[in-house]
């Protein structure tokens, strides 16, 4: 079991890590440079128990945190979507008077966009300051990846004042939308970054001035910043972000279109046996993770598998949110396991909610299945056993 002074270094890397830190160059450097968090020592309810005040406040202190962090899981999703990162980025490893090739990674809430995104961008990051150093050659501290936030009245001034709060830029608080922007170039030129992460893309009002005024300025990038340009969002395709267009404004959003490689990221199904294999997969991933006393095999990827398809709906963030509040529910009330008793008391999001019911009677009535053929017979004796 990790001590106090063991757990610390780690904890203060992540400190006050959130999306807001995130974009700024120290944040993302944390996330990326940080060490893999230790997982607590998996101990029996008799050395629970044996525990001192002191001693139990640590150790669920440390469940607490552990739980609540359980991911980035490396799902097959992850996997495909990181293999396409790597072909679009390194291919735009092009002499200056390239323009380089957009991503937009397309997908619908709570499958882990983000997420996904995060965890190239810490590879990246290690992989350049690993081959090419911290510092230019200049002297510069090198940042291979910038990322920048949007919100609903996102403009092109705001966009470039974003990239100036990253790095810290001291002239980022005065200034015209042209100032700003040769200051950002200026930036991402000095820490030779090679990756931009624009974040929350679908808040941007694409058919409004500001939305114009962005694509064009996301043209700008592409033809004057040595950067790949991963946009991430929710219906672009939907907001008109590939669109050919009739008029002006729409063609000016189109060619943003056209130099952008759409990507996307789909939910878990169980309509196939390799749907089920891979579901299964990542069950066993979080059943390993997990550290309750009472914990056992199976206790997720074979007990719960039906139950938990059926309350995450096959999105990832669902699920992992109605897992961590079972831990936490777990440790807190002395229960050490999680079954479907235990699930049943803790809420999940609304969508997930909503869209449960349909799949509950289908998995109940037999018409489907989360199981792979070689775990039915031996899920159904494992659940007879557990109650």
């Amino acid at each position: 079991m990790s001590s106090r002074g063991e757990a610390g270094p780690v904890e203060d890397l992540r400190t006050k890590l959130d999306h807001l830190t995130l974009s700024r160059k120290e944040g993302l450097k944390r996330l990326a440079e940080a060490p893999v968090r230790p997982q607590p020592e998996p101990l029996s309810r008799r050395q629970i128990k044996a525990l001192g005040e002191g001693a139990l406040a640590d150790y669920n202190r440390g469940r607490r945190k552990w739980h609540a962090n359980l991911g980035p899981l490396h799902t097959p999703q992850m996997a495909a979507l990181h293999e396409d990162l790597w072909d679009i980025v390194d291919s735009n490893d092009q002499d200056g008077d390239k323009v380089k090739g957009g991503i937009a990674l397309d997908a619908f809430p709570g499958l882990g966009k983000t997420t996904a995104v995060l965890a190239f961008a810490k590879k990246f990051h290690r992989r350049e300051i690993a081959e090419a150093g911290e510092y230019t050659d200049e002297g510069f501290e090198r940042w291979p990846v910038c990322r920048v936030g949007l919100t609903a009245n996102t403009g092109m001034r705001d966009f470039n004042r974003a990239i100036l709060e990253f790095y810290g830029h001291p002239g980022r608080f005065r200034g015209t939308a042209a100032d700003f922007g040769y200051r950002a170039l200026d930036s991402v030129l000095s820490s030779e970054a090679k990756l931009l992460i624009v974040d929350d893309l679908h808040f941007l009002r694409w058919r409004n001035r500001s939305g114009v005024e962005v694509s064009n300025h996301f043209k700008y990038i592409a033809n004057e910043f040595p950067v790949t340009l991963l946009m991430i969002g929710v219906g672009l395709k939907k907001r008109g972000l590939f669109d050919e267009g009739e008029d002006f404004e729409d063609a000016v959003v189109a060619q943003t279109g056209r130099r952008t490689t759409r990507l996307g990221m789909e939910p878990f199904t169980v309509t196939t046996e390799q749907g089920r294999r891979d579901w299964r997969d990542m069950l066993l991933g979080i059943e390993q993770r997990v550290v309750l006393a009472d914990k056992h095999p199976g206790m997720i990827a074979d007990d719960l598998s039906d139950y938990l398809f059926a309350r995450s709906t096959g999105h990832i963030g669902s699920l992992m949110t109605l897992i961590n509040r079972g831990c936490q529910k777990a440790v807190r009330t002395g229960a050490e396991l999680l079954n479907e008793e235990l699930l049943s008391t803790v809420k999940n999001d609304a969508a997930a909610d909503e869209g449960r019911r349909e799949l509950e009677l289908a998995l109940k009535t037999g018409k489907m299945t989360s199981r792979p053929k070689s775990r039915r017979g031996k899920a159904s004796q494992s659940g007879s056993q557990a109650a």
